[in-house]
């Protein structure tokens, strides 16, 4: 009689067998508790009142510091990740979206991470898809001589190069953590029944190209030429894929990215607007180590060293071939930006 089917690991088994380092297995255990709570407070039903955005006015330090103005469900969400963080025992600083400045939590903490703890909260009151992305670095002893808040930056400011393992959580029909630790990127899917995120992508490989791209084509025409030409061209199947590229738009970057991660194709901000430390970085990892590419338009997003936590810019994800087509039109980051609502 055949011996029956191992079953599939679940994150904890699969950091246990894969040799990830202790320390990094703690963390990690830390944050997918936190995004099971932010997962149970998302389809919560209060979660509307939560997602709308406070009075005006009330947002007006966060937009001096260069980030959007917060709503309640964000801040929840964000308190839920730095007490997990905190608690873990492992984390020296933590730079999160709806921080001014990072948050230094231990001396002795081995790693660094940076967040965006819930993007896409103004979705939720229309229940679209929203979800957590998070990078983590080792700390930079070589700075612990510093000053505290001097020490903070820095090692926030990080190039994404020295990134060791990255991830999202998307809050969907499904709740999906996907992951890596440098050497693939893997897909976990929770089981609601068990409480347990459960291998369910292993080793995802972004498609070579896609037939699809996702941008807000509502601003075609704030678009510079090179962008138009390209959007245009793969539209009518006349790019170097001979088929016509079909349109998928959530403006939720996790669930735009995890689809483009599956199908492939191009997910793009062209715009200076998404943060290069807590989304950018992170997801461009994720999108290496599943055969894919993360760009401005112009370079390597991981080669980018970051001068200020809040940075922005363009954003371009997708499949190798894709992105180097895209590229090769040279002119694609939007430069006009009149201050759109939404």
């Amino acid at each position: 009689m055949a011996a029956p089917a191992p079953s599939a690991p679940t994150l904890l088994e699969y950091m246990g067998r894969a040799g990830t380092p202790a320390d990094l297995a703690v963390l990690v255990a830390h944050i997918q508790g936190a995004c099971k709570s932010i997962a149970a407070l998302a389809a919560s039903p209060g979660n509307a009142d939560l997602s709308r955005a406070k009075a005006a006015g009330s947002g007006a330090e966060a937009v001096a510091a260069g980030r959007d103005a917060p709503k309640p469900l964000d801040e929840l969400s964000n308190e839920i990740i730095l007490s997990s963080l905190q608690s873990s025992g492992k984390v020296a600083v933590v730079a999160s979206e709806e921080n001014n400045l990072p948050v230094w939590m231990c001396d002795d903490g081995p790693y660094v991470v940076v967040t965006d703890p819930l993007d896409g909260s103004r979705n939720i009151e229309v229940s679209i898809p929203t979800g957590t992305i998070f990078g983590i670095y080792n700390r930079l002893v070589e700075l612990d001589n510093l000053p505290v808040e001097e020490r903070a930056q820095l090692n926030s400011l990080q190039s994404g190069t020295r990134m060791v393992a990255a991830g999202y959580i998307l809050y969907s029909s499904a709740t999906i953590f996907c992951i890596s630790f440098g050497a693939g990127t893997h897909g976990f899917t929770l089981d609601r029944s068990t409480g347990e995120f459960i291998l369910t992508h292993p080793s995802i490989q972004i498609p070579p190209t896609g037939q699809i791209y996702s941008v807000n084509d509502a601003r075609y025409f704030d678009w510079p030429e090179g962008l138009r030409k390209y959007i245009d061209t793969i539209r009518q199947g006349k790019g170097q894929h001979p088929k016509k590229y079909s349109a998928r738009y959530v403006c939720s970057l996790v669930a735009d990215f995890h689809r483009t991660l599956i199908y492939g194709g191009v997910a793009m901000n062209p715009r200076d607007h998404l943060r290069l430390v807590y989304e950018a970085n992170p997801l461009s990892f994720l999108a290496e180590q599943a055969g894919g590419r993360g760009s401005d338009g112009k370079a390597r997003i991981l080669s980018i060293q970051p001068v200020k936590l809040h940075q922005r810019l363009p954003l371009f994800l997708g499949s190798m071939e894709d992105m180097l087509e895209l590229e090769s039109y040279g002119d694609v980051q939007q430069k006009v930006n009149p201050g759109y609502e939404v």
